[in-house]
């Protein structure tokens, strides 16, 4: 593993009255593949999305790259730039085509020549598996092809990082490993993740460390070989004896 590339320290949040992160101290190094479980509203998608200011925080730290995150302006637009996000809902330009979503960002943000960003996001969606699609509009593709455009209008941008906050849960089962052997593919070629998600096959296949984290806190974090066959907290436990024997 590399340098740390991201870091939080003692990262706290509420909503309202609701600590929904409560001191997190979480470093991932370059290289590393992350994934956040635990059960529901235990602030696994709000730690996701502290990391490029989609929801802010009131105190603690967090930085990417050794800079600390901005609070808005241009320098935050260059954050989100070197941090890819990819959501549960695609969120993809209706109107623009697959090849228009994708090469929006390298053209607007990066200041890419259209020829350029063409040929590298032609690239990327061969690599994601839907380059034929590349002159139709998100609504005539499945969901777990507009899934895989939109990993692939992430990584347009270059990114240092890339946040998944449950990219499969709004997919049919069908199309669900479709997207997760996307995942595991930029696993394989070092792409340094943070992924919340419910599909424990792919936190064993892919991650290097596995977070559980339970009513805003992390509880623990180990290995998946450690971590699926050897809990140590309670509620880690409980956790996994609750989805695993399904």
């Amino acid at each position: 593993m590399g340098e740390p590339l991201v870091v939080m320290k003692d990262v706290n949040k509420h909503f309202g009255d609701l600590h929904v992160l409560r001191d997190i101290n979480l470093e991932v190094a370059s290289g590393e593949v992350v994934i956040v479980i635990g059960p529901s509203g235990s602030g696994k998608s709000t730690l996701c999305r502290t990391i490029n200011r989609l929801e802010t925080f009131e105190s603690g730290s967090i930085t990417i790259d050794g800079d600390p995150l901005p609070l808005e302006g241009k320098s935050l637009a260059r954050l989100r730039a070197d941090v890819g996000m990819v959501f549960q809902s695609f969120n993809l330009f209706a109107h623009k085509t697959i090849l228009e979503n994708v090469t929006l960002g390298p053209i607007k943000v990066r200041k890419e020549k259209k020829a350029d960003a063409e040929r590298h996001a032609m690239e990327l969606l061969e690599r994601v598996g839907v380059a034929l699609q590349a002159d139709k509009y998100p609504a005539q593709l499945s969901g777990g092809q507009q899934q895989r455009v939109a990993i692939a209008r992430s990584l347009a941008m270059r990114p240092k990082v890339m946040l998944f906050d449950e990219p499969t849960s709004a997919l049919d089962p069908e199309m669900i490993n479709e997207v997760l052997d996307v995942m595991v593919q930029l696993a394989k070629e070092g792409m340094t993740m943070v992924v919340v998600t419910h599909e424990m096959g792919f936190a064993r296949k892919a991650a290097n460390r596995v977070v559980f984290m339970a009513d805003g806190q992390i509880v623990e974090q180990a290995p998946p070989s450690d971590f699926f066959t050897n809990p140590q907290s309670d509620r880690a436990k409980d956790f996994l004896g609750k989805i695993l024997t399904h």
